[in-house]
């Protein structure tokens, strides 16, 4: 059977992916092979990652600062300055994952949060959907709550600084310098 599109039609520029499997599974991700027939007929494989999709906050606390994370991030082998992020949960609402790694990573709550936007950020690699959120009134009520492989600093930073860092390239983590700037435009 040939995929579809967004739209649920058959386009022709879709592959057929006629058996797929898991190659490899480990925490956080699994690595699935698909076997692919592609428009013109002839046959071959893919890999790709495929993982639960995600939250991104973007979290503003009561006097305007943002709640910021620095965190050890192993495969770059360095602290990375970034926004709490983290899996839903089963068929957990995005809004409610929110909520929930916001206390986990950082011991702030939010008094609102509010959808920014939805992308897939590596869609030629991932199967990864990242829900982007601005969450306001955020205060520091409990502690965090860490999974057993985080190592996180919180601490907070102006928007300025942050979207300044972005736009010079210096917000490394992808996921938090993509939701700075679309609130950075959205805002203007």
């Amino acid at each position: 059977m040939r995929d579809r599109d967004d739209d649920g039609e058959t386009d022709p520029l879709a592959w057929t992916t006629t058996d797929s499997e898991t190659d490899y599974t480990c925490p956080g991700f699994d690595v699935r092979r698909d076997e692919v027939r592609f428009p013109d007929g002839t046959t071959g494989e893919f890999h790709s990652v495929t993982d639960d999709p995600s939250v991104v906050v973007l979290p503003f606390t009561t006097d305007g600062d943002v709640v910021v994370i620095e965190e050890w991030r192993q495969a770059v082998r360095r602290v990375n300055l970034g926004l709490p992020a983290g899996g839903l949960e089963g068929d957990e609402d995005p809004a409610a994952a929110v909520h929930r790694e916001l206390a986990e990573e950082t011991g702030y709550e939010a008094g609102a949060v509010e959808e920014l936007a939805v992308y897939e950020p590596a869609n030629g690699l991932f199967d990864v959907t990242f829900h982007y959120f601005v969450a306001h009134g955020c205060e520091p009520t409990a502690e965090q709550d860490l999974d057993h492989n985080e190592s996180i600093r919180v601490d907070t930073r102006t928007f300025t600084d942050l979207r300044d860092r972005a736009l010079a390239g210096d917000l490394r983590d992808g996921r938090s310098a993509l939701a700075v700037l679309q609130y950075a435009l959205q805002a203007e």
